[in-house]
């Protein structure tokens, strides 16, 4: 999944987009209202993290415009405007969630969890395609009772063919939802995942369950005989 953080407080910006990395988010990250607004226009964001103080354009005016051409976009104020009547507004206009400064990481984790899941209605917490599973409270995948032993990029790769499972996805939409900006659109680093994804799935399942759409992309299968 890819996030947004918009955070004009440099150590702060840099210490959740480092967190958000290491749990296996793509993030890209901006310092002021009028960046951020000009990313989530062009850029494919599941979730957006957005502080209120921000210099050229304040967070409200930045959510009223982003509300104005995405309505699904998920956006979390995080902000340290904490009376009541900041956070009625916030979420009048049309933020999904309002968490305080100071915050602690382990609820800011669990707020976008819930935010992210909301797209999906899913028993257990879980995502499922035949014998695949991602348990998405504990961000673990296994093969029936097996986990199985993904690096970060072939979990969120996983987890997203789970999520769009009734369509194929396409290598730039994997790309604009999994890496961040600094990605190279045109390396092979997709393939290269995929690639090692396949494989481990295959070892447990005897099959692989990740077809390939030629000049289209991919999509997961619930058995060998599916198309």
């Amino acid at each position: 999944m890819r996030i947004l953080v918009v955070e004009d407080e440099l150590d702060l910006q840099e210490a959740i987009a480092e967190g958000l990395r290491i749990v296996g988010y793509a993030v890209d990250v901006c310092s002021n209202g009028e960046v951020a607004y000009e990313l989530a226009y062009v850029e494919n964001y599941d979730l957006i993290i957005l502080d209120l103080n921000l210099p050229k354009m304040d967070g409200l005016k930045v959510l009223e415009k982003i509300r104005e051409e995405k309505e699904e976009l998920k956006v979390l104020i995080l902000s340290a405007r904490s009376s009541v009547s900041d956070k009625v507004k916030g979420l009048d206009i049309g933020a999904n969630d309002y968490l305080t400064k100071p915050f602690d990481f382990a609820e800011l984790e669990a707020r976008i969890r819930n935010l992210l899941r909301r797209k999906f209605i899913q028993e257990n917490n879980l995502l499922a395609c035949g014998d695949v599973k991602i348990d998405l409270l504990k961000r673990i995948a296994f093969v029936d009772e097996i986990e199985l032993i993904l690096t970060k990029k072939e979990f969120v790769l996983l987890e997203y063919l789970l999520m769009n499972q009734e369509r194929v996805v396409s290598q730039e939409e994997l790309i604009d939802h999994i890496w961040d900006s600094n990605a190279d659109s045109f390396s092979g680093a997709i393939r290269v995942h995929i690639a090692t994804l396949r494989k481990k799935l295959k070892a447990l399942l005897d099959y692989d369950p990740i077809r390939t759409k030629i000049g289209e992309g991919y999509h997961i299968v619930k058995n060998d005989g599916d198309a």
